[in-house]
């Protein structure tokens, strides 16, 4: 699946892609593929509100999306944006596992 994002991802002819399979850190089968962290610096996000990155990277991941990716954090960047990061993205939030149920 990671590669398979990262294949398709290679549309947005990327300075920088970051493809993290994140699915350890939360109550899922052991390999599982379903949680993913994107972090993706493109010239084509220029000019583009965040929504607009999103919905681009969504929909080239649509397939995805509706079959097999749970969780899909999305870190899109023009390049100013990453050099101002200092070339850094922000950590995912431990999650907080079960349904809301089990939760206090």
């Amino acid at each position: 699946m990671k590669t398979s994002i990262e294949n398709k991802l290679r549309t947005l002819q990327p300075r920088h892609l970051e493809v993290v399979n994140e699915s350890y850190k939360h109550n899922v089968p052991a390999g599982s593929e379903s949680h993913f962290k994107v972090t993706i610096v493109s010239d084509q996000f220029n000019g583009k509100r965040l929504v607009a990155r999103h919905q681009l990277v969504n929909n080239i991941l649509a397939d995805e999306l509706t079959h097999s990716i749970h969780a899909l954090a999305l870190h899109t960047m023009t390049i100013e944006e990453w050099h101002d990061t200092g070339g850094k993205h922000k950590e995912s939030p431990p999650c907080l596992g079960g349904s809301k149920a089990e939760r206090p």
